[in-house]
């Protein structure tokens, strides 16, 4: 499904449901928070390659996080007539100029303050 489907989608699930006008983006913010705490509460305190065999024993507790979070803010797209794909498009854009891939290869990194390249 594109983004732009998914939006839509949304739209179409909130308006049956009588649901377009009742979120603030305030309550969809804290509940991007909750799910984002859901996740990280899955790898918080492991090193690397445990985070990577806790995702795997965990896939399903991950792909609901991702598809919950999404859902959050396509939510957030639909209330604020954001049209979201373009976003994606235009903050990837912004990305590859201020992370150029041999650069980044090079230095590992995009954090000034450790040593990367990025000045923004």
């Amino acid at each position: 499904m594109k983004i732009k489907e998914a939006q839509d989608k949304i739209k179409e699930f909130d308006k049956a449901r009588g649901w377009e006008n009742c979120w603030d983006l305030k309550d969809l913010s804290l509940n991007i928070t909750e799910e984002v705490g859901e996740f990280w509460s899955l790898i918080k305190w492991i090193d690397d390659e445990k985070q990577k065999k806790v995702i795997k024993e965990n896939k399903d507790q991950v792909s609901d996080f991702i598809g919950d979070t999404l859902f959050l803010i396509l939510k957030i797209a639909n209330r604020t007539k954001v049209d979201a794909e373009k976003s994606l498009e235009e903050t990837l854009k912004e990305y590859e100029s201020r992370m150029p891939a041999e650069k980044i290869k090079e230095v590992k990194h995009a954090n000034k303050f450790a040593g990367g390249i990025d000045n923004k």
